[in-house]
């Protein structure tokens, strides 16, 4: 049967910062380097070996990905990259420090922009230092200036129905390198979790969580790898 493995980049340096992130290019730290690699390590003790790869268009997200592959020796293996698996874009957030930003705004009113379902925080300025405007990578892709996590999802899960459900149909076993709301938005689809309860869902770094699927692609229970 068709198996499922999700993995959330490694601790990145505005992880580490307590900064908001985003869309914003951010690099691994050591840890999220010796995380990602361990993730690798943990497929292969326990034989889930992937056949086919997706990812976002974020360093953290690719680097995880491939430290995790070469980990379980399956860098080889076909690997997309692809912006719908992008993190939630934050908006005017963007590169502010988290407890600065509560001082500034309050805890309720942060709390709402980082977890409620569909408020999303303000939008991005044009030709802010964190704009992208001008990034290559994002050439005719039409760069957001904020998401909340419904609008994240809103872009996830076509993505997920065109082109990682399929291979999962061709029987392959896919892991999916990303972020923690878009992550969060493909666990809240196959968990069936609500909009209420997704707010309390924590997607820990490198940690593989996978879901084994039947034939008809209805899927299992959700599993942390480490646990099985």
């Amino acid at each position: 049967m068709p198996t499922l493995i999700l993995v959330r980049h490694g601790q990145s340096q505005w992880n580490l910062e307590n900064r908001f992130t985003g869309w914003w290019d951010v690099d691994l730290t050591e840890q999220g380097v010796a995380e990602a690699f361990a993730a690798g390590e943990l497929l292969a003790e326990k034989g889930l070996l992937p056949t086919v790869a997706f990812t976002s268009l974020q360093t953290r997200a690719i680097k995880t990905l491939h430290l995790a592959l070469e980990a379980c020796g399956r860098l080889w293996i076909p690997e997309t990259k692809d912006w719908h698996l992008n993190e939630r874009h934050y908006g005017g957030l963007t590169g502010l420090d988290k407890q600065e930003t509560r001082d500034r705004h309050g805890e309720e009113q942060v709390h709402v922009w980082r977890r409620s379902f569909d408020v999303p925080p303000p939008e991005l300025e044009s030709g802010s230092e964190f704009d992208l405007a001008s990034d290559a990578r994002y050439a005719g892709i039409p760069v957001p200036r904020t998401e909340s996590l419904k609008l994240t999802i809103e872009r996830v899960l076509p993505y997920w129905e065109s082109a990682i459900r399929p291979q999962l149909e061709a029987g392959e076993t896919v892991l999916v390198s990303a972020h923690g709301n878009s992550l969060r938005a493909l666990v809240k689809h196959l968990s069936g979790i609500s909009d209420a309860d997704i707010a309390s869902l924590e997607i820990p770094t490198g940690q593989p969580i996978v879901y084994d699927f039947d034939e008809r692609l209805v899927p299992g229970e959700r599993r942390y790898l480490k646990d099985i």
